[in-house]
């Protein structure tokens, strides 16, 4: 099977839908598919636009110069049409946001083409998003085409919308490398919540801090708060004074390696994540996959790989938050057992199983 990956954004950027449509198509080109990348981001080596190659994957880069490198083209359509006239696929699997211009003008190239089509969104389509969509309905004809969501909690939002059936293709993650090397240990009389994000209002830092200072006055002087926060955005300045202004003894290490956060994660006791607008979580993934147990937003997609009392909590709001973190922080025995839990029972999105889906909806979209 030869299969067209099409994103906005891709390598030499990086977030998370890059990383994941990487990610995938690695999967899938060691299962024996053939696979191609066409994004509108342009190079930073030889090839600023046009065949490029990255990983050993085909990629085509119908780019622009733009300032901040802006992934949008005047002539998607007719470009993404060259493209595929020109290194041809059987499927053409669309990953988009919510603004997304490129990705959507692709769509357009494959309803020309009659290509089979998959379409997953990656982001949550909120209340200002969902009436602009429905009404393009018949510019994009949602019916022919095969949509997916990253996780249920999205997947409904986007049904509601378009009116028509969504399926969940989940992010993936290899269990064999974010797995703990050796067993995690609880540090008496400390807890060391730890949290992976970009430092951006979506992300709501604000309120992940305020948890973390509520949840200190909680478990009271007898136990010490150590946060770290990694990742580096827009207000990571800001987010540093307000934990100074909260008297947290936090710790920011700005963007790290995988290896990196790995090693962040084993002196770790506990992951946080205070967005609600969370489609999946693939950083909550990551921490469960290692052992860590994850507090979380009930809102959010983090509820797909997080059951909560058994290897996390659900927090329906900010002081459930504060107090779920505050709960774990003065039981170490249930957060070792949490823990345990997360060490010793893999997440379902395992690549084999990802592929899987991601096969049946390419099936799927072939026979209508």
């Amino acid at each position: 099977m030869r299969i067209a990956h099409v994103s906005d954004c891709y390598l030499p950027r990086t977030g998370g839908i890059e990383t994941q449509v990487r990610s995938l198509a690695l999967a899938q080109r060691d299962a024996g598919y053939d696979v191609q990348i066409i994004t509108a981001t342009p190079g930073h080596g030889q090839v600023r636009s046009g065949r490029d190659v990255v990983d050993d994957l085909r990629i085509h880069r119908i780019a622009v110069d733009l300032p901040g490198e802006i992934p949008i083209h005047p002539r998607t359509r007719a470009e993404a049409i060259r493209s595929l006239r020109e290194d041809p696929a059987d499927v053409l699997h669309i990953h988009a946001g919510v603004i997304s211009p490129f990705a959507w003008g692709a769509l357009r190239a494959a309803r020309e083409l009659d290509l089979p089509t998959v379409v997953t969104v990656h982001s949550v389509w909120g209340p200002l998003a969902r009436p602009g969509f429905k009404a393009s309905g018949a510019l994009l004809d949602w019916r022919r085409t095969v949509m997916s969501a990253v996780s249920h909690m999205a997947a409904e939002r986007i049904e509601s919308a378009l009116g028509v059936d969504v399926a969940v293709l989940p992010n993936g993650i290899d269990p064999h490398v974010w797995r703990a090397i050796t067993p995690l240990g609880v540090q008496p009389g400390t807890v060391r919540p730890v949290s992976v994000l970009r430092l951006a209002p979506r992300k709501r830092v604000g309120a992940l801090l305020r948890a973390l200072a509520r949840a200190q006055v909680l478990l009271g002087p007898q136990i010490a708060m150590r946060p770290t926060i990694i990742g580096d955005g827009p207000e990571r300045s800001r987010s540093e004074r307000m934990a100074q202004r909260l008297h947290l003894d936090a710790t920011f290490t700005g963007r790290l390696s995988r290896e990196e956060i790995m090693e962040r994660f084993a002196s770790s006791d506990v992951f946080m994540q205070a967005s609600v607008r969370e489609s999946f979580g693939i950083a909550a993934l990551e921490a469960r996959t290692f052992g860590l147990p994850v507090v979380a937003r009930s809102q959010s997609g983090t509820g797909e790989f997080v059951t909560d009392g058994i290897n996390g909590v659900l927090a329906p709001d900010d002081d459930a938050l504060a107090a779920g973190l505050a709960r774990l922080g003065g039981d170490p025995d249930l957060l070792a057992r949490m823990a345990t839990y997360n060490r010793t029972h893999e997440p379902a999105q395992t690549w084999p199983s990802v592929l899987r889906a991601a096969r049946e909806l390419y099936e799927r979209a072939g026979a209508r």
